[in-house]
């Protein structure tokens, strides 16, 4: 498919179907995904629409990118060049005798000689043209240039109507090059899909696609290859390149019990591996699969365009028709000829195919672009209202802080000592996988026998009581002290920290310390200078949440919050923010997937490997790095630019020449090398949006 205003016909044609639920058409990357129970019909409603659009079931088998080349070129394109070349030979002689042909008593031998050139050259549009018109669909760009060539033989333009005709099929080669390339550019963004495996089978290796491996098989990885499947690492160890899926160009260690994920680069060493999710489920797959998808969630930029195209042409036919008969009609002085020439020079210019072609390119290049930062966006629509944020509302721990706990100090009360503390801490926490929870454990290091809990009871948001060889234990938050009634001295102490009770006696608190990330302060003094609004949330206690507010100065933040109470902030926030202003929540996955979803956009921080961060998630940053927010910002930017460049120069220039054709400066030839012009500029502008 190599036009996007058939697409777009598409698109519209089907969704307006009783059996169709869903329908998406994709043009960057030539593909349909449709929900129907009758694809038969379907299929025959796209042969309606645009007859010369081959339809294909889509192949999960990977064929990879061929190299392209001049022979490649002439080999793809073989049965237009030899038009264009034979239309050029008889152009070139009817022009050289044209007067000989014109003036014989056979002048209908010029009329041949530039009739053929014509057909040669524009039997592909006419066709199209006339099938269209059969089915009622007539305004389109083959229409428009059937209408003014034929038009350029009525008034005798005849040179220059087969000119026209053939500026405009080389022209469509041309483009129809540039965008398949801009195509191939983007996807080479994403190569990043491993070729084979080498399988281990009874002691031997075997090369295979990576689909043909099982969950549980062993694969190795030698020195130079990319690692094929997500899995375990059984032996060896080295250092991986992690750049195709984080962005980041600095190597990292993988050792035994290491997770290693497919698309990381093996550089140092030989590593077995054993496979724990199938290839479709692997995280490059799912990568892959989300920014060749991310198209099909359109921006209402491309939405805007595609309704302004159906209507543009219509509008531009009929007044190029006025334009043609009225001044004419007015001034008697004034030739027909004169002025159905200028009208079909309007009629030329007006094709609306450089918009309509280069703004999906525009947003394409721009998700691909963010994917080599390790920034994976879902839709043009997302990659749009980042340009419009402007609150980001951060979750603090593992977000703005590390979320690596560790035990600092132990604080004891009522004649409890620091190991009694800390063990019942343990073993009430044992069963939680919440970081505190991990530090605690990682602190008393002995063994938990689990037999002596017999109950264990968590409350969201507070923390857990449990029974511990029979003493009832209480370990959470200041919260869960004054809901016990549990006498105690302090409720505020600085820093994270765990209060334990024994038997409804108060015992101490542990404290628990964090860091903040490294570009922590730089993401929130970035933001700050793009006129963007930070907040934090945290379930932490005030003086805690005060402590980090004022390390990165965030004036606004909010404490001891339960989940539920982030989703009432959220909703707040977005209730008092400016029409069409966009807020942003940022958090590190499955923890914060409610207030992700409830977001204008949710943006899960640090999800290399994390299925729920990356299904939840409008834009999932591959790293725990705080700047690939303000990256993506930026990148947002400059693609929401490059589309508007392309919008105000593909206006601009037919504005321009629809004035010259107006007033009969302009000729048709220029008028067909000036679309054709833009467009493949536009095209190229495009591309620039993937640096």
């Amino acid at each position: 498919m190599d036009c996007a205003s058939c697409a777009s016909k598409i698109e519209d044609g089907l969704s307006k179907m009783d059996d169709v639920k869903f329908v998406t058409v994709n043009f960057v990357n030539s593909s349909l995904e449709i929900e129907t129970d009758d694809l038969d019909s379907v299929k025959r409603k796209i042969k309606d629409l645009e007859p010369d659009v081959e339809l294909e079931d889509y192949e999960t088998n990977y064929a990879p990118p061929q190299k392209h080349n001049i022979v490649s070129l002439w080999n793809e394109n073989r049965t237009a060049l030899i038009k264009i070349i034979l239309t050029l030979l008889f152009l070139m002689f009817g022009l050289l005798f044209e007067e000989e042909l014109h003036n014989t008593k056979y002048h209908i031998a010029e009329y041949f000689v530039f009739f053929i050139a014509y057909l040669l050259s524009g039997w592909d549009v006419i066709k199209s043209a006339f099938k269209n018109i059969i089915k009622g669909q007539v305004f389109n760009e083959n229409f428009l240039m059937t209408i003014a060539t034929i038009g350029a033989f009525a008034i005798h333009e005849i040179p220059e109507a087969v000119a026209v005709m053939l500026f405009y099929v080389v022209g469509e080669l041309f483009q129809d090059i540039s965008l398949n390339r801009s195509r191939r550019s983007i996807k080479s963004l994403l190569e990043i899909r491993p070729d084979y495996a080498n399988l281990k089978i009874n002691g031997e290796t075997k090369t295979v696609s990576p689909e043909e491996v099982n969950i549980g098989d062993f694969i190795l990885v030698k020195v130079g290859e990319k690692i094929p499947l997500d899995g375990i690492v059984i032996s060896g160890e080295s250092f991986v390149d992690t750049s195709a899926l984080t962005g980041e160009s600095v190597p990292q260690k993988i050792k035994t019990d290491d997770t290693a994920l497919a698309g990381m680069l093996n550089q140092a060493g030989l590593l077995t591996i054993k496979v724990t999710k199938a290839f479709n489920e692997s995280s490059i797959s799912k990568i892959l699969d989300l920014v060749e998808n991310a198209s099909s969630k359109k921006a209402e930029t491309e939405k805007f365009i595609t309704s302004f195209a159906k209507y543009y042409t219509p509008v531009v036919v009929f007044g190029a028709l006025l334009l043609a008969v009225a001044p004419p009609l007015i001034f008697p002085s004034e030739s027909f000829s004169d002025w159905i020439y200028r009208a079909l020079v309007v009629l030329v210019i007006s094709c609306p195919c450089a918009l309509v072609i280069s703004i999906p390119l525009g947003y394409f290049g721009g998700i691909g672009g963010a994917s080599k930062k390790g920034i994976l966006v879902k839709g043009s629509n997302f990659l749009d209202a980042l340009t419009k944020v402007k609150t980001v509302v951060f979750d603090k721990t593992g977000t703005l802080t590390k979320g690596e706990f560790k035990v600092s100090e132990i604080i004891v009360e009522n004649g409890f000592d620091k190991d009694e503390i800390l063990r019942y801490a343990a073993y009430a926490e044992s069963n939680s996988n919440h970081p505190i929870a991990k530090s605690v454990l990682e602190a008393y290091k002995d063994t938990i026998d689990s037999s002596l809990i017999t109950d264990h009871k968590e409350l969201s948001g507070k923390g857990i009581i449990a029974s511990v060889n029979g003493r009832e234990i209480l370990v959470g938050n200041d919260r869960l002290l004054h809901l016990e009634n549990i006498e105690h001295d302090r409720c505020d102490v600085e820093g994270t920290v765990i209060h334990v009770a024994v038997d409804s006696v108060y015992a101490g608190y542990i404290i628990i310390s964090d860091a903040l990330k490294s570009g922590a302060e730089g993401t929130i003094k970035s933001l700050d200078d793009m006129g963007i609004n930070s907040i934090m949330l945290t379930g932490d206690n005030k003086t805690a949440a005060e402590t980090f507010a004022n390390k990165l100065s965030i004036s606004e933040y909010y404490y001891e919050l339960l989940p539920e109470d982030k989703v009432n902030h959220i909703e707040k926030i977005i209730a008092e923010s400016e029409k069409g202003d966009k807020v942003a929540f940022v958090g590190d996955g499955i923890n914060d997937a409610p207030v992700l979803a409830r977001a204008d956009i949710g943006i899960a921080m640090g999800a290399l490997g994390s299925d729920a961060a990356v299904e939840t998630a409008d834009i999932v940053l591959m790293t725990d790095s705080p700047e690939k927010i303000v990256t993506a910002i930026e990148i947002a930017k400059r693609t929401r630019k490059i589309v508007w460049q392309n919008i105000g120069f593909a206006m601009g220039i037919k504005a321009f020449f629809i004035v010259l054709g107006v007033l009969g400066v302009a000729t048709m030839w220029e008028a067909v090398f000036g679309d054709m012009g833009v467009a493949i500029i536009a095209i190229l502008n495009a591309m620039r949006v993937m640096k």
